[in-house]
């Protein structure tokens, strides 16, 4: 990523995709699978592509649905984007799961006509976001990574085989996605994880995506191009249950087989169980 966001024309590609990947996904379910409990608490599959409608009809400049319901009283919404999200599903729920789709496709449809007219200028204005205020082409990258693991849930939830449904967690929507979390990396370790001052930690992604994020520990954490010194702890595992974990849609736990830790196995086991920093 570059000083104003990331490449125009490769993101507003990938989210192109990554809707299209979404639709493909719910594409021919019946209403009882339409309802089936997603990862996220209290949001079913519905909920999950109902939520991206919400988000790109607001991006569109629609105005947010009335409710009857106090969303604020659900157990699952913490804050104030999630009662905002909360809005956008009780005005959705009522609907059929074909007509969502429809509606997802209607919308989606016209966010894709509204990327291809933003030219330079407004790709590198800033805008106000889920994490701050970011140039609206970083948003974009915030948008696409939201959409991403949203097609981890929904694959979860239909039983997980992303091959039989047609999906893959590689390619440059994953490589868009887990670029959105490299930042959030550096105060996880520390804030989350305990990394204590001085240490240095190595985080390798196995596949499909490939990476390898070096992180340093000196009065604050920073993800940094090599160390000065071998890694005190070194936590390998593949990209989708990274994603996963950072997401906050599973635990380490019950996936230690598929998390190898190497060093300091009581720090690197820590940090691998408290790598979620989504909200």
């Amino acid at each position: 990523m570059n000083a104003t966001g990331p490449d125009r024309t490769a993101l507003t590609a990938a989210l192109a995709d990554q809707w299209d990947a979404l639709a493909h996904l719910v594409s021919g379910l019946d209403e009882t699978q339409w309802r089936t409990p997603s990862p996220l608490p209290g949001w079913s599959i519905f909920d999950v592509l109902a939520h991206v409608v919400g988000t790109e009809s607001m991006l569109l400049g629609e105005p947010l649905p009335e409710v009857g319901t106090d969303v604020r009283e659900l157990s699952h919404v913490r804050n104030d984007t999630g009662a905002l999200n909360e809005i956008w599903l009780e005005a959705l729920r009522p609907l059929p799961g074909a007509e969502l789709l429809r509606r997802f496709t209607d919308v989606t449809g016209r966010r894709r006509e509204a990327l291809t007219s933003t030219d330079d200028a407004a790709w590198q204005a800033d805008i106000q976001s889920p994490i701050g205020l970011v140039s609206y082409g970083r948003f974009m990258r915030v948008r696409l990574f939201d959409c991403w693991m949203h097609q981890l849930d929904i694959t979860d939830a239909l039983g997980g085989d992303a091959g039989a449904l047609g999906m893959n967690e590689s390619g440059t929507r994953a490589e868009f996605a887990i670029d959105e979390i490299e930042p959030f990396l550096g105060r996880v370790v520390v804030k989350r994880g305990g990394a204590p001052d001085g240490s240095r930690i190595a985080i390798r992604l196995t596949g499909p995506v490939e990476r390898e994020f070096l992180i340093r520990v000196d009065g604050r954490a920073e993800i940094v191009a090599a160390l000065d010194r071998p890694a005190d702890t070194v936590i390998s595992l593949g990209s989708g249950l990274f994603a996963r974990l950072c997401g906050g849609r599973t635990d380490a736990e019950p996936h230690e087989a598929e998390i190898a830790v190497g060093g300091d196995r009581e720090l690197g086991s820590r940090i691998a169980a408290r790598l979620a920093f989504t909200i």
